[in-house]
């Protein structure tokens, strides 16, 4: 039993799965908005991982008209990042 659901179809290899994923995105996003979200994932693989999640649920709802920019895609991230925390040390 390789592959197959319990309808009898085969199921997509993770392969499959991410070579979609990556044309969906290449669709969503202008050149620009790629490449900065490619640099991302080599930083913050997680935080990319989380943006791509963020921008399929997004299209495949419908709420996506146009291409991402790369200004759009800043400020993305900038919403989905957690925010840092400064601390303040008070020496007497």
């Amino acid at each position: 039993m390789s592959n197959r659901d319990s309808s009898g179809e085969k199921s997509p290899t993770d392969a499959e799965v991410a070579a979609m994923k990556e044309q969906a995105l290449k669709t969503l996003l202008m050149p620009e908005a790629r490449l900065r979200l490619n640099n991302v994932r080599m930083v913050k693989p997680e935080l990319a991982a989380m943006v791509e999640n963020y921008l399929l649920g997004m299209a495949s709802q419908g709420r996506l008209n146009n291409q991402i920019s790369d200004d759009q895609l800043k400020q993305i991230l900038l919403s989905i990042q957690q925010p840092k925390r400064d601390f303040k040390i008070n020496r007497r």
